[in-house]
């Protein structure tokens, strides 16, 4: 058996008026918001769907369906919070995340710190275990056109 298990995730979520704008747990002000069932986080989700994959536990909607009224408007924070405990309950810890926020607006560089601050938190790692980077699409697909906003993420799990 292996001592390590990566994995990775993606999100996107469409842009949407009267919503918060929620990244890496950290509200950021714009005009628009992210639209979904919780409160949206592109960045978490994409973080909670690396740390399943890492052990074949499948992805985020099987643990909290947008069909289930009890994640309606959810911090995302809470969720990571209760897949950190399964990878820890199925003997695991989690040993770094690296992440990509895809957005054209707005800019992410003054928050980086804050988010990389709150999952740290959640996650019960050191911050410089976190990496958080933004860049844009170049104007190019529903991200370039301000449509919505992705997140990449890797997370390496290590057996206890």
């Amino acid at each position: 058996m292996f001592n390590i298990r990566i994995g990775n995730g993606y999100d996107i979520h469409q842009l949407s008026v009267n919503r918060r704008l929620i990244l890496g747990g950290v509200e950021i002000p714009h005009e628009l918001g992210l639209l979904g069932h919780s409160d949206a986080d592109v960045l978490t989700h994409a973080i909670m769907d690396a740390m399943l994959g890492a052990l074949s536990l499948g992805d985020i909607g099987l643990y909290f369906p947008p069909s289930d009224p009890q994640w309606a408007g959810a911090d995302s924070l809470v969720l990571l919070s209760k897949v950190n405990q399964l990878i820890s309950d199925r003997g695991w810890l989690l040993g770094n995340i690296d992440s990509v926020v895809v957005a054209e607006r707005p800019k992410l560089k003054p928050h980086i710190s804050a988010m990389r601050d709150r999952l740290a938190n959640v996650l019960q790692i050191p911050a410089d275990c976190i990496g958080i980077k933004a860049t844009t699409n170049e104007k190019l697909g529903p991200v370039g056109r301000e449509e919505g906003i992705a997140a990449h993420a890797v997370a390496l799990l290590v057996a206890k």
